[in-house]
């Protein structure tokens, strides 16, 4: 299946895009796609309710607005440098471990809204991430068994004010959590959608020039490898979101670094994931 969550920021609903590409309210089944609904096996429930149901289900206007295609979770868990070129194009050694930070979940925002360029930011910054969304309550878990809590997968824009992350008391989750900052989506596929997520072609456009562009093959810590990881320091909740880190051709690599200015447009995608796009503008306040 694929999930997006449609309608205006913070009245979101959840719906399906259906094999025929139509968009459906699937609201009257279950009220979100969040914690709740993940844990108690709603992916399953919800497949067959729509054998019975689908075309029963209100077929939406593809103009109406996309949300994040999963409801805020508990955590946003981000790997840096996790992809050996953009190591290198950060001055800094491919990790013998899994770099670890946090994005703040109120950063998270639906896959076409602008993205709002902080108040005294000067170096803001793109990363197309493949995001991992976990889809049952994982804690100790094996890297053969970690495959199976996942829920599906979805396209991530991990913005970066690289000021507030690098030059600015080194924490990185200063830089990583400003609002609009996590676009997800457009949609969650279900992980029986992907059949090999380490394989997937992922790229990002601004203003129409094409600045990654690279393959999920290419990570240095795979997708079980991540879960295990990480279910060894906390509990990993459903609707947790695992983004796996982004490839070279990030603004703060190129000599002079770029980075976005108001107006700018941003397209980003991945195979069988999927296109967003943002436009960069100015904060207002």
């Amino acid at each position: 299946m694929k999930l997006i969550r449609f309608g205006e920021p913070g009245a979101e609903k959840p719906g399906i895009i259906t094999a025929d590409d139509n968009w459906i309210d699937v609201s009257a089944f279950v009220s979100d796609y969040d914690e709740a609904f993940f844990a108690s096996k709603g992916l399953s429930r919800l497949a067959r309710w729509l054998q019975e149901n689908e075309e029963k289900c209100p077929i939406l206007n593809q103009n109406t607005r996309l949300g994040s295609c999963v409801a805020r979770p508990s955590k946003i868990i981000c790997i840096g440098l996790n992809y050996a070129k953009h190591a290198a194009e950060s001055g800094m050694a491919p990790p013998s471990e899994p770099v670890v930070f946090f994005k703040a979940s109120s950063a998270l925002c639906g896959p076409f809204d602008d993205v709002v360029i902080p108040r005294d930011s000067k170096k803001t910054d793109w990363e197309v991430e493949l995001a991992v969304v976990i889809g049952s309550r994982a804690s100790y878990v094996s890297k053969d068994d970690a495959m199976n809590y996942i829920a599906g997968y979805a396209v991530h824009n991990d913005y970066s004010e690289r000021a507030f992350q690098l030059e600015q008391g080194g924490q990185w989750v200063k830089g990583k959590s400003c609002d609009t900052f996590a676009p997800v989506g457009p949609f969650l596929a279900t992980a029986d959608e992907i059949d090999d997520p380490h394989n997937l072609n992922l790229w990002l456009k601004v203003n129409e020039e094409k600045l990654q562009d690279s393959s999920t093959s290419d990570l240095i810590f795979d997708i079980p490898t991540l879960i295990s990881y990480l279910s060894n320091y906390m509990t990993l909740l459903p609707g947790d979101i695992i983004s796996t880190g982004t490839p070279a051709g990030v603004g703060l690599g190129f000599d002079p670094p770029r980075f976005l200015q108001p107006g700018d447009i941003v397209e980003l995608g991945i195979e069988n994931l999927g296109v967003a796009r943002q436009t960069a503008v100015a904060y207002q306040g």
